[in-house]
């Protein structure tokens, strides 16, 4: 049977051993899982799709990041494949994801990626000429099977609006992540406000659950609020080793 080799973190791989962790079991399933989403991904033609196609096509992406997909792929109508940036303008126009939280706690306002987008030219590599069926293009691609990366690095079993922003960053070739990251978006500061968010988002939910449920506002700032909070000591850590670095360099 092939060998892969999986590295670990030093602090992880001690604990790992400490609690008898049984890798190779966890890993196969994890892969198996992984490669059953990025082939279902890889292999989605797109055409006239229902929420029903879409969810039996992609049973691990949430309702709300299949709407957010639905409305990239209506925008790409008159285009020859769905770029990143049509996923993005998904994400976008959906309007209430967790996704758009991020973005705001990281200082990225939602409106001013959407006028960026308008400026760019949204047309990427697709699929072979021969291949008349309209799919995802090469970078969206990309973007989808990283943001199943991004899920499974969470230990999450489902794929949500917050992974595809990671994986649409993260992805070097597409429109949607060149903006981004033009905007400031840094993939391991939006990880960590992505954590933040989800812890933020479950402590809001036990203390205001009608609120919560309502996505309301002000439980929108509230929970903006909240990963702000938990990204301060890390942005400021950040900042130190930046300096340091900066010394040691001009040494």
């Amino acid at each position: 049977m092939p060998k892969i080799n999986v590295y670990l973190p030093d602090e992880l791989a001690e604990a790992v051993k400490e609690a008898g962790v049984p890798v190779s079991a966890i890993c196969q399933r994890a892969l198996e899982q992984a490669v059953r989403r990025v082939t279902a991904i890889r292999e989605t033609t797109l055409g006239d799709l229902d929420d029903a196609d879409l969810a039996a096509r992609l049973p691990h992406f949430t309702g709300r990041t299949r709407a957010a997909l639905k409305l990239g792929i209506e925008q790409a109508a008159e285009a020859p494949a769905v770029g990143s940036g049509h996923l993005l303008g998904g994400l976008l126009t959906e309007g209430g994801n967790l996704a758009l939280h991020v973005l705001r706690a990281v200082e990225i306002e939602p409106d001013r990626v959407g006028r960026e987008l308008a400026r760019q030219p949204l047309t990427e590599a697709g699929v072979a000429a021969e291949d008349a069926s309209r799919r995802f293009s090469g970078p969206a691609s990309n973007a989808l099977e990283l943001a199943v990366t991004e899920a499974t690095a969470f230990g999450h079993n489902y794929v949500g609006c917050e992974h595809l922003l990671l994986g649409l960053i993260a992805e070097p070739d597409g429109t949607a992540g060149q903006v981004l990251r033009s905007l400031g978006a840094e993939l391991r500061l939006t990880r960590r406000a992505v954590a933040a968010a989800l812890a933020g988002y479950v402590h809001l939910r036990a203390q205001t659950p009608q609120a919560a449920a309502s996505g309301t506002t002000e439980t929108a700032a509230a929970l903006a609020a909240v990963v702000r909070q938990e990204l301060q000591p890390i942005v400021h850590r950040i900042e130190r080793l930046e300096e340091r670095a900066g010394v040691v360099t001009e040494s």
